[in-house]
């Protein structure tokens, strides 16, 4: 690198190429403005957007549309009084049932329907009118529940699968704006006691704001050429993305350029050499996390299949903005955007025996006690697997349960031989009388009753023996898939069927997915390593820390935290997330080793400085990224809450256990042949004897 002490001024059209990158972000900006903020009117959060595509279930949700008036909109009126309804009580609930029907149309007057202790009362709804319509099902669901009112004593609530529905359509249209804001405050706390300077800060969130607004955009406009199904989830997980994934990389090319700074006298030129040293890790990183986002493509699941595109331009966008506009607004501002901490010409960085410094000394010193023990602590984590909660029900899928779900759980309590919510059978409508007779039948069925009929089908109201995603229910299910209706080709669904199609499509998903990630990244690492033994040491480590972090999981999500159940889908996208995320971390420590041995480092060396050298930065960013993961563990969904802890526990184990201290153990006793095939694994030859030098020699050797 020049470090001339005396190099020709700037040239003007190098002084005028940060206008031209600031001028195209301002037209970027522009554009996606408008768009950006439209991205919630396209989000889709109806059960079809989330079920497998395939599934028996989704088909039912499908048919449903062809039902007179279309999908309808179920609810349950429950009315409970400990000891037991008096007269009054149920002459009040008549009423309001009665109210229900003179405002709006429905299918069929509604029914009382008493439980056996005398103590429950409950009224089946069902609109006429088209339910698919968010809002419309909105402002049914806020209507009745105005219209049907506690009284002295007497409890009410409305329940059903059309207030599940809206109860979880109210959290995630506030996902967007609460996820929004907090993020933005995590991350400035961080730059803020990152950077100790009070510029500096601004522009990294700058340009990562401005990432933000164009990814919104960019994913509005994927929506309307390609119908991406945008969910309130992936909308809320890809915001975390940009921020997370846009903030490391604007951590490390500051860092780069401070660094050269100190070797050359202008801005431009330190950040040309920052661009080029950091570049392609950069590059590579956000190319492993944009492989792994779209390997979900493969999924079957279609919150999952979504997610991959949505969360992919999150990230391309987070890098596009983190190698052109920040670089543009770090020269333009020059060096004094560091004050008071400014990286001067020639200057040496404050010589300090760094953290990672200290670890590092201690992995190069006994490299294979450090590998063995730290292996043997992430397997004894990792055994706290066996501990996760069962299946996450629908009922406990807030932190906070909702009207509806208590409203369930009192008709479960006052029904405890009878499902509280009905499984849907939809039969062609020819045989409908035949698949009424064999529902009726079949083990587990405690009753039946034929619905709407359009479009050639008719449905088909069965209500279980046992609880709602009780082993019972399920085993209902089951036979009523493989009996009455199976052949006349009727299809199951439900809420609890759609439970079951869930849970089966994640393993499927699963086992299509994770091979997928896998390869993908190991491509990328192994053209940017130029190496095969690199690329599989570094997988090896993200793979264990996903171990680990589903062990820490195990130890925590029930026992401390008191999480009734495990959403089957985290495992996949934790593990995309933890392998694409958790593999950043390695390209920057292992881009870094391999400068350092194409210098002339031996192995150990290498890997030590390679630690010294970017061990703070890859520090920050995990701390960064963990506390923005972090954020979604605010939210009210037990499911997003689990997502944010093991995304953010696993880059931390990454971080601080695996990156410092096993990765760099292991290339210390691999040696060079952590570089195999490649040439860095052959031993160099002899280094040929120096010429002497004359003693007022001071030219500066490049690098």
């Amino acid at each position: 690198m020049d470090t001339t002490p005396n190099p020709a001024p700037p040239a003007p059209r190098r002084s005028r190429s940060p206008w031209a990158v600031l001028a195209l972000w301002a037209i970027v900006l522009a554009v996606a403005l408008p768009f950006a903020g439209r991205l919630g009117d396209v989000q889709r959060n109806n059960a079809v957007d989330y079920l497998p595509a395939s599934a028996d279930s989704t088909q039912v949700e499908k048919l449903r549309e062809l039902l007179p008036g279309g999908e309808s909109t179920d609810v349950v009126l429950v009315y409970h009084r400990d000891g037991g309804l008096t007269a009054p009580d149920k002459a009040v609930a008549a009423r309001q049932a009665a109210a229900v029907a003179e405002a709006h149309p429905l299918a069929a007057p509604p029914k009382a329907i008493p439980s056996a202790d005398g103590a429950t009362l409950m009224y089946p709804v069902s609109t006429a009118g088209p339910g698919t319509d968010e809002e419309a099902r909105t402002a049914f669901v806020t209507d009745v529940r105005a219209l049907v009112q506690d009284g002295d004593g007497l409890s009410a609530e409305v329940g059903g699968t059309g207030a599940l529905q809206h109860d979880l359509g109210e959290v995630f249209g506030s996902i967007d704006g609460t996820l929004m804001i907090a993020t933005v405050l995590v991350v400035t706390v961080l730059l803020i006691l990152t950077y100790r300077s009070p510029f500096l800060w601004l522009v990294p969130l700058l340009a990562v704001g401005v990432a933000a607004l164009a990814s919104r955009a960019a994913v509005y406009g994927l929506v309307q050429g390609f119908d991406v199904v945008v969910t309130g989830q992936s909308g809320g997980i890809m915001t975390v993305l940009v921020f997370g994934a846009g903030t490391d990389y604007a951590l490390l090319v500051v860092a780069r350029y401070r660094e050269e700074l100190r070797r050359h006298v202008r801005p431009y030129d330190a950040m040309l050499a920052a661009l080029r040293g950091c570049g392609p890790a950069v590059l590579a990183s956000s190319g492993t996390v944009v492989a792994g986002l779209l390997c979900l493509l493969a999924a079957d699941l279609n919150s999952s299949r979504g997610l991959g595109p949505v969360g992919a331009v999150g990230v391309i966008c987070a890098l596009a903005a983190m190698l052109t506009l920040l670089p543009a607004l770090l020269v333009l501002l020059g060096r004094r955007v560091f004050w008071p901490l400014i990286p001067a010409y020639g200057s040496e960085p404050k010589e300090r025996r760094s953290l990672f410094a200290r670890m590092g000394s201690s992995a190069g010193r006994r490299p294979a006690a450090v590998f063995v023990t730290g292996v043997v602590a992430l397997g004894a984590l990792a055994l706290g697997a066996f501990n996760l909660p069962g299946e996450l029900k629908t009922g406990d899928s807030f932190t906070k349960a909702p009207e509806s779900v208590s409203a369930m759980a009192t008709l479960s309590a006052a029904h405890p031989d009878r499902g509280s919510q009905p499984i849907s059978v939809f039969a062609p409508a020819a045989d409908a009388s035949r698949v009424l007779a064999g529902a009726r039948t079949t083990e587990g069925v405690a009753g039946a009753q034929q619905g709407r009929s359009g479009g050639g089908w008719t449905e088909i109201q069965v209500f279980a023996e046992g609880a709602p995603e009780s082993a019972a229910e399920t085993a209902t299910i089951e036979a009523l898939r493989a009996g009455p209706g199976a052949e006349y080709g009727a299809h199951v669904g439900g809420l609890s069927a759609q439970t079951l199609d869930t849970a089966a499509t994640h393993s499927r998903d699963r086992l299509v997915v994770v091979p997928l990630v896998l390869a993908a990244v190991a491509l990328i690492l192994m053209a940017l390593l130029r190496s095969l033994v690199a690329p599989l040491l570094l997988i090896a480590a993200v793979v264990v820390v996903w171990g680990a972090t589903l062990g820490l999981g195990g130890l925590v999500f029930e026992p401390l935290l008191g999480f009734p159940g495990f959403d089957s889908g985290l495992a996949l996208l934790s593990f995309v997330f933890l392998v694409a995320l958790g593999v950043d971390y390695g390209i920057f420590l292992m881009h870094r080793m391999r400068e350092e041995a194409r210098r002339g480092a031996t192995p150990k060396e290498a890997a030590l400085t390679a630690l010294r050298t970017t061990g703070g930065v890859i520090a920050s960013a995990g701390v960064v990224l963990a506390a923005t993961f972090m954020v979604l563990a605010s939210l009210p969904l037990v499911m997003m809450a689990e997502l944010g802890i093991l995304v953010a526990v696993g880059v931390l184990l990454d971080t601080f256990l695996v990156r410092t201290y096993l990765v760099t153990s292991a290339s210390v006793l691999l040696g060079r042949r952590v570089w195999w095939p490649g040439n860095l694994a052959r031993k160099p030859a002899a280094a040929p004897t120096p010429v002497p030098r004359l003693a007022d020699d001071r030219v500066r050797t490049r690098g």
